[in-house]
């Protein structure tokens, strides 16, 4: 007898599970799980968010463009190669439903973000991992693994949830290297840390086979806004605005986003505060006898023993209310990621760590 069923792939997906929020039991906590920024958005983000309520009768424009003209005035980009979405989220299911389909290869890294396989399957492709080197992109393996079926290439640099990076060389010659049919990712959603790196906009200007992602969910503090956007060759960005939704972003979300690009100075502050802290943090984890990776993001990702006492100091951190993210599911068991918050809460938070990893002796 005939059903209903869902399109092959959609039932291989796993639900995505963001950072929690909440503990039971506790009404205050401390949340270090999703790599938000912990001073929040510019000041001037918030009083424009105070200020579009005035316009909610109104729908939002199409073609944002006043916020596009920002992206394009603070970071010297073209504006019409510059397409705006619900976060990065709703760009990597564009590029998935635009590029790739069935029969067709997407190609994401070992520990690379979850959203790539989910968007890869909700197209009805195939998702391909491909093993990283000591937790970090493997260009030459990514070469390896591209065959004629291949259409799309997701490379988060830095990468969420390692914090490593490669460089732009690498970057370029894997541009150079992979299948003429094939459109390379960059994904910079905490490109912002990184000093001197443009998260690869210089290599889309001259490359026609990059599109880079962006989201300002991380460093501009507007998670709870959803907005991000991508820079790629025109041709790739009109293709991918015929597939867009025509109101996708809010009233508020336009004009909140619009006023944090334009407030560079407090990110400048932000990363300053974040970076500092961060080099900080992952040396004081290292005194406590725990191996962490030099990270080029907003988190840590210190290894502990093994997966059972990674987990007895998750489930003791949240017995004194901090609440960072298991990464099992990222095949690394071993692992916590942790974001970094103000010098404050990390010095309380290495208190509590120093606590459990004292009574394991």
């Amino acid at each position: 007898m005939a059903k209903i069923e869902p399109q092959p792939g959609i039932m291989e997906i796993e639900l995505y599970e963001g950072g929690a929020s909440h503990l039971e039991g506790l009404e205050k906590v401390v949340k270090l799980s999703s790599n938000e920024n912990p001073f929040g958005p510019s000041p001037k983000a918030v009083r424009a968010y105070s200020q579009s309520g005035k316009a909610l009768h109104r729908y939002p424009s199409t073609s944002h463009s006043d916020l596009r003209n920002a992206i394009s005035k603070v970071l010297g980009l073209p504006s019409d190669q510059i397409i705006c979405g619900v976060g990065s989220d709703e760009i990597i299911s564009l590029l998935c439903q635009t590029f790739s389909g069935y029969g067709d290869e997407v190609i994401y890294t070992e520990h690379g973000f979850a959203m790539y396989k989910i968007s890869a399957l909700a197209a009805g492709a195939n998702p391909v991992e491909v093993k990283e080197t000591n937790r970090t992109a493997d260009i030459r393996k990514i070469i390896d693994s591209c065959n004629k079926n291949t259409k799309l290439i997701f490379l988060a640099n830095p990468n969420n949830p390692t914090g490593t990076m490669i460089s732009l060389e690498e970057i370029q010659q894997l541009s150079e290297e992979i299948p003429k049919q094939t459109l390379l990712v960059l994904d910079g959603a905490y490109a912002e840390y990184v000093d001197r790196y443009d998260g690869g906009a210089e290599l889309v200007k001259t490359c026609k086979n990059i599109i880079m992602i962006r989201t300002l969910s991380k460093i501009y503090g507007l998670g709870g806004m959803r907005v991000g956007w991508g820079f790629g060759p025109k041709e790739i960005i009109e293709a991918l605005q015929r597939v867009r939704g025509p109101f996708n972003l809010s009233v508020p979300a336009l004009c909140v986003a619009e006023q944090a690009i334009y407030d560079q100075n407090y990110i400048e502050k932000c990363k300053e505060e974040n970076n500092n802290t961060r080099d900080w943090l992952i040396e004081r984890l290292r005194g406590l006898g725990l191996r962490c990776d030099a990270s080029f993001t907003n988190f840590v990702l210190p290894q502990f023993e093994n997966q059972s006492q990674a987990e007895l100091c998750d489930t003791y951190l949240q017995s004194k209310g901090f609440i960072v993210r298991r990464v099992g599911s990222y095949n690394l068991p071993q692992f916590l990621r942790i974001t970094v918050g103000d010098r404050k809460t990390c010095e309380n938070l290495l208190n509590v760590i120093e606590e459990f990893l004292t009574g394991q002796k």
